[in-house]
């Protein structure tokens, strides 16, 4: 039976091992998951840890321990979880130094503790006075130290003062390096003086394995040229180079017999980063090659073997590297290509997340037309009952209430009641007037107040006609509103498309671009292309080339012409407001035609100021337009309405809105503005300046005429002015002008000089054939003369006459072919 027991038992017993085994292979399991989250989120606390120890160890000229408590002060104040496990880093690694001074370094680092603290109860602890901090607490800490140590003498005063001087300056540069070497920086662009802080920071942690050797190599001098073989490979020559200098000068500092690795590392760094072109074994041969020649001058055959042999185990090291860290450096110094990566990459986020959200907003604003534009639709039988519903109510609260036959004719008599009441309505709503006399006998016999019930219904259907127009006011403003609002979505759409056609890859035609201009001599800061698309090119070129020479037009205009195949000219220019600064110059795509506009006008009777007003300016987006505005009379008034209505216009074509669009937004402005009546004749031509396809919008104004040669063509349109009625109707008449006409518009002043008895038409056109000039100003000077001289000298009114003249463009440099170059290949896709 014990024996059968046990059987039973025993596989229980091993599946409760196993059920053990595994809760404890779970545990460790998160143990170790646990441990790994730990050491992930304290890794930076660790290499501030192991910073601090090399630089509580690191000396230099042989006595002066200045980073300690510059480091520890910085870490203060950035760092500040950090500050005890790295103040006692620093403590520990002092004791191990060449000569230990842990006492020292200790009362340095409490004696800045003191200080901060002492600020910090007055609120005034900045990072800002931590240098200050630091060469007090240096100075009074060695002072004390000669004092009860030294005999007191010139030489160790001036140690002194050396120390906290250097202590000072270690400050401001570690506080610069220690966000890099942290990467807590906000941007992923370090300056210059960043980088070199940065080199100075790791030289002095160097200095800090001083003494250490590894089968007699030297550690410092492995750990060096590791670091300069990084630094090579990344910003090239010039910051190997620089590497090296101060790598070499900080090492010597600290070992005064090493003074020849300055010239060593340096001279190696350059070879290194000259040959960064050929990858890792290419940098890695030239700072071997550069270590081995310069080694001849460190002594005996032993140690040239000694430099061979650290500079071949930095080289193993370096080629070991993960790529991951050369390219999160490579990020962080300015002109390689993983730092123009990851700016665009930056770039293309932002812009990403504007379209995003500017798109996000085009569909609010979309969403707020759908809302202004629902209309109530409410079936017309329902409305009918509903308005003889309250016409009955109204009638029987009046009339009915009174009579002593409202029980009969409303209860017993309630559908005869009905209808009379209906033929009632429908005669006011006719408009047919009912005196008492013609009161039909159908009524008069039905009901024995019929007058007053007729005037009661008069009196409600007048009230009925007032709130019916106020809600269609209200409905054509909101339906108004609806298309402002669906305009301004549009723009906002086409904002966003425009934002993200501009994120296109263009680096390769960028990189052309510049390879032919320095093929010139040119030499170029810069070169963005925003866009290669036909016929809207749009490039931007930063130079600094001095003034009067013009190299864009002369030069750069006519080079790019040739290799992108069409016609480029200089958009703007903009020079830097600082002596030094590179200057902006924007190319883009040249006009096929050029408009030159002349004006002529007149106020009625001579005086200063004319009602009308005029505008010719080029609207950016490829247009040219061309208005002229008439405000209703003379003077002032007149004078504010039609510059109101030409701004508004002007400005709202110029965003991008729809031409109707815009008409109706001009006439609803005008007519909030003011109750009284207000109103001023529109009257606009948009010229294409690359197809010479012009759009015409004549609002209330009078003809317009396009001389062509010896004919002469009238274009007019039957609108009544804007700020008059609510709802105006927009209609836009498209031209196709050709190279060579004259557009001929003005005002009422001009067009009806002839008088009432005269084929206005017919009198303009021979006027305007009569005139034999082509220039736009002598044609619009004529044709005012013209018709003052009809009137004997009187002005009778505002005259404005605005001539424009579209003619081919004629480029000022013409284009030259460069040998060698080729046209650049535009993008087949556009995001």
């Amino acid at each position: 039976m014990r024996d059968k027991q046990n059987v039973v038992l025993f596989p229980n017993v091993k599946r409760t091992s196993i059920i053990q085994t595994a809760i404890q292979k779970g545990v460790n399991g998160s143990f170790i998951r646990r441990l790994g989250a730990m050491i992930s989120s304290k890794k930076w606390a660790f290499v501030l840890m192991v910073v601090g120890f090399l630089l509580g160890r690191a000396v230099i000229l042989e006595s002066l321990t200045p980073f300690a408590v510059a480091y520890f002060t910085v870490v203060y104040f950035l760092r500040r979880d950090s500050y005890l496990s790295v103040g006692f880093s620093i403590v520990l690694g002092s004791c191990f130094a060449i000569s230990p001074e842990p006492m020292w370094i200790a009362m340095e680092l409490a004696v800045v503790y003191l200080l901060m603290r002492g600020l910090e109860a007055y609120e005034r602890a900045e990072l800002s006075y931590a240098p200050l901090l630091v060469f007090i607490s240096t100075l009074i800490v060695r002072l004390f130290s000669v004092v009860i140590v030294d005999t007191l003498g010139w030489y160790q005063l001036m140690m002194v003062g050396v120390e906290a001087a250097l202590a000072f300056v270690l400050t401001l540069v570690f506080v610069q390096a220690i966000p890099v070497l942290t990467m807590t920086r906000k941007t992923s662009s370090l300056k210059n003086e960043e980088i070199i802080c940065l080199m100075i920071l790791l030289a002095s942690v160097m200095t800090g394995a001083v003494g250490w050797a590894v089968y007699g190599l030297s550690v410092e001098h492995m750990m060096s040229r590791y670091m300069l073989l990084l630094f090579a490979l990344v910003g090239g020559a010039p910051l190997g180079a620089s590497v090296g200098v101060i790598a070499g000068l900080i090492l010597s500092l600290a070992d005064l017999n090493a003074i020849v690795q300055m010239s060593l590392l340096a001279f190696a760094g350059l070879l290194a980063g000259l040959l960064r072109e050929g990858g890792r074994m290419a940098v890695a041969f030239g700072m071997l090659l550069g270590s081995c020649i310069l080694s001849i001058y460190i002594g005996n055959q032993q140690d040239v073997l000694a430099s061979t042999w650290e500079s071949v185990i930095a080289a193993a090291l370096f080629l070991v590297t993960p790529r991951s860290i050369m390219r999160t450096i490579a990020k962080y110094v300015p002109g390689t290509q993983e730092h123009v990566k990851s700016q665009h990459e930056y770039a293309r986020r932002v812009r990403d997340v504007t379209a995003q959200r500017v798109t996000q907003f085009s569909e609010v604003f979309k969403q707020l037309s759908r809302s202004f534009g629902q209309v109530n639709l409410v079936d017309e039988s329902v409305k009918r009952e509903e308005t003889v519903g309250h016409f009955m109510n109204a009638a029987a609260e009046k009339t009915c209430a009174s009579c002593h036959r409202k029980e009969l004719c409303w209860e017993g008599r309630f559908y005869d009641t009905y209808r009379v009441m209906t033929g009632m309505m429908t005669a006011v709503e006719e408009g047919r007037k009912v005196g008492p006399k013609d009161i039909p006998k159908e009524w008069s016999n039905h009901c024995i107040r019929s007058p007053q019930v007729l005037s009661v219904m008069q009196q409600q259907y007048e009230m009925y006609k007032h709130d019916q127009m106020w809600r269609k006011q209200l409905s054509d403003s909101r339906q108004l509103v609806a298309e402002q609002l669906s305009g301004v979505s549009q723009i906002m759409e086409d904002l966003a498309h425009e934002i993200k056609r501009e994120g296109q890859q263009l680096h390769l035609q960028e990189e052309q671009i510049r390879e032919a201009l320095e093929g010139l001599g040119l030499s170029i800061h810069g070169i963005d292309v925003v866009n290669l698309e036909e016929g809207n090119v749009e490039i931007e070129v930063y130079h600094t080339f001095a003034r009067g020479y013009d190299e864009c037009r002369k030069i750069i205009a006519p080079l790019l012409s040739d290799i992108l195949g069409e016609p480029i000219a200089v958009i703007s220019e903009r020079y830097p407001e600082k002596s030094g600064e590179p200057a902006l110059v924007v190319f883009g795509t040249a006009k096929a035609f050029e408009v030159e506009t002349g004006i002529a006008g007149v106020a009625k009777g001579g005086d200063l100021l004319s009602g009308d007003s005029f505008s010719t300016v080029e609207l950016g987006n490829g247009k040219f337009a061309v208005a002229i505005s008439d405000g209703m009379g003379n003077g002032e008034r007149a004078k504010l309405e039609s510059s109101t209505a030409l701004t508004i216009l002007q400005q709202l074509l110029q965003s991008g809105m729809d031409e109707k669009l815009a008409i109706k937004s001009v006439n609803s402005v005008l007519l909030l503005r003011s109750s009284e009546e207000i109103f001023a004749t529109v009257d606009v031509a948009l010229i294409d300046m690359y197809t010479a396809k012009t759009t015409f919008m004549k609002i209330g104004s009078t003809p317009s005429f396009i001389k062509r040669g010896s004919e002469v063509i009238p274009i007019s349109a039957n609108n009544l002015p804007v700020g008059i009625l609510q709802e105006i109707d927009v209609d836009l008449i498209r031209v196709q002008l050709m190279a060579g006409d004259t557009l001929i518009m003005m005002t009422d002043g001009i067009y009806d000089a002839p008088g009432h008895a005269v084929n206005k038409e017919l009198w303009m056109k021979r006027v305007i054939q009569e005139i034999a000039s082509d220039n736009p100003q002598e044609i619009a000077d004529s044709l005012l003369e013209t018709v003052v001289r009809y009137h004997k000298g009187e002005i009778m009114d505002d005259m404005t006459v605005v001539v424009a003249r579209v003619d081919k463009h004629q480029p000022e440099w013409a284009t030259f072919r460069w040998p060698g170059l080729s046209k650049v290949e535009r993008p087949r896709t556009v995001s």
